[in-house]
């Protein structure tokens, strides 16, 4: 199937005005923008994960961290009951020492079994001091991660929020007349349905939609951190107006192209951040059987996906 659409496209290429070039820098832009959200909702579900594990090495570190300040502990108590029976052989010692060379030199070498025994403990002491102190900073630089992973995630959340808040102010008095403004998987969708922006069977721009594009164009302006794809969509009612339209695609991809023409007019819109694809009737969001979803799936979408490097980046440190 995906064969017979691509020759479709190529036909359609060969008998409209539109290049073959642009119709394959377009699929190429495409096919990258799949790439892209894909990996973003990978570097999601990684970003998750990540925050599970470091959650558990946290919890792990806690356990480790308490085990040995127990035995710390214990060896502490060690030490000071040695240190009071040293002290109690060391009085016997010294009455044993008038009485009898014998005892003497049998607490003497009590003696100096406690003090190896002492000194055993006080490395042993030392060594779980040292372990002890490496598990605290181990877990101080986990927690740290976690603490600046969730510090981008919430700002990244904010920033989104803020972009969603500030389309929807500038698009108000448009909502409700095909235009929608919605917040899911990380990113802002703006659908403007093709009764607010075309005619039928049209890819100019009426007066009505050209007020809303410029709207939308100087959000994108004060937001240029921000990647900006415009995708054009059809129903599935065949193309027979002729002209340099050959079919849906044809006619999704000259619309998606219209929008980015406008865009480019205010010149604080970052054109390198802009990708306009062309979906024809291929990806619908209503049913094709009823005039209503038939009307909802003539409409160009405007998909602003944030800038999640800094995220990745934390991601892949050691």
């Amino acid at each position: 199937m995906k064969n017979i659409i691509l020759a479709l496209m190529v036909a359609g290429a060969s008998a409209s005005c539109v290049s073959t070039k642009v119709y394959s820098e377009l699929a190429d832009k495409y096919s990258k923008l799949k790439t892209e959200n894909q990996g973003l909702y990978d570097n999601r579900d990684l970003l998750q994960k990540e925050l599970g594990e470091n959650g558990e090495a946290i919890k792990k570190l806690k356990s480790d961290y308490e085990a040995t300040s127990s035995a710390k502990n214990k060896l502490e108590k060690d030490i000071a009951a040695l240190q009071n029976n040293l002290s109690n052989l060391q009085t016997a010692y010294d009455a044993l020492e008038k009485n009898s060379s014998v005892a003497m030199a049998e607490n003497l070498q009590k003696n100096r079994d406690l003090l190896a025994q002492l000194e055993a403990k006080e490395n042993a002491l030392a060594q779980e001091r040292s372990r002890l102190e490496t598990l605290e900073n181990e877990l101080a630089q986990r927690a740290g991660r976690v603490d600046e992973l969730e510090r981008l995630i919430a700002q990244k959340e904010a920033s989104l929020q803020k972009l969603k808040d500030a389309v929807s102010k500038a698009l108000l008095g448009f909502e409700g007349n095909g235009l929608t403004v919605e917040q899911k998987n990380g990113k802002i969708y703006v659908s403007l349905e093709n009764r607010l922006l075309f005619e039928s069977g049209s890819w100019a721009i009426g007066s009505r939609g050209r007020q809303a594009v410029e709207a939308l164009g100087k959000v994108l302006a004060d937001n240029q951190d921000i990647a900006i794809l415009i995708e054009g969509h059809t129903d599935n009612v065949p193309y027979r107006g002729g002209g340099d339209i050959n079919d849906n695609w044809d006619l999704s991809t000259k619309r998606s192209t219209a929008v980015v023409s406008i865009l480019q007019e205010n010149k604080g819109v970052k054109l390198k951040n802009i990708t306009a694809a062309g979906r024809g009737e291929f990806a619908p969001i209503a049913s094709n059987e009823t005039a209503d979803g038939k009307q909802k799936n003539r409409r160009i979408e405007v998909i602003l996906t944030p800038n999640l490097d800094q995220i990745s980046a934390l991601l892949n440190e050691n």
